[in-house]
């Protein structure tokens, strides 16, 4: 249980109350963002989700619908 709470723990800071959908946003967000690096290969590049479902997605920001990422303009 303290591995989960020092990992949650730097998304609580940046809130003084924690309501039921900022909670929600929070778990949508930590199944669906993916693995940047693991110590087991196949996890790499996966989020939760696609692990637990064989199945892939699109980015979790359009998931949300606010529609695909645009590329950074220099």
């Amino acid at each position: 249980m303290e591995n989960l709470n020092s990992r949650l723990r730097a998304y609580f800071t940046l809130r003084r109350h924690l309501g039921g959908a900022y909670l929600d946003l929070l778990r949508f967000f930590l199944n669906h963002r993916r693995f940047l690096r693991s110590r087991h290969a196949e996890r790499q590049g996966k989020s939760p989700r696609e692990m637990m479902t064989g199945q892939g997605h699109q980015h979790w920001l359009t998931l949300l619908g606010l529609g695909p990422l645009q590329p950074r303009r220099a």
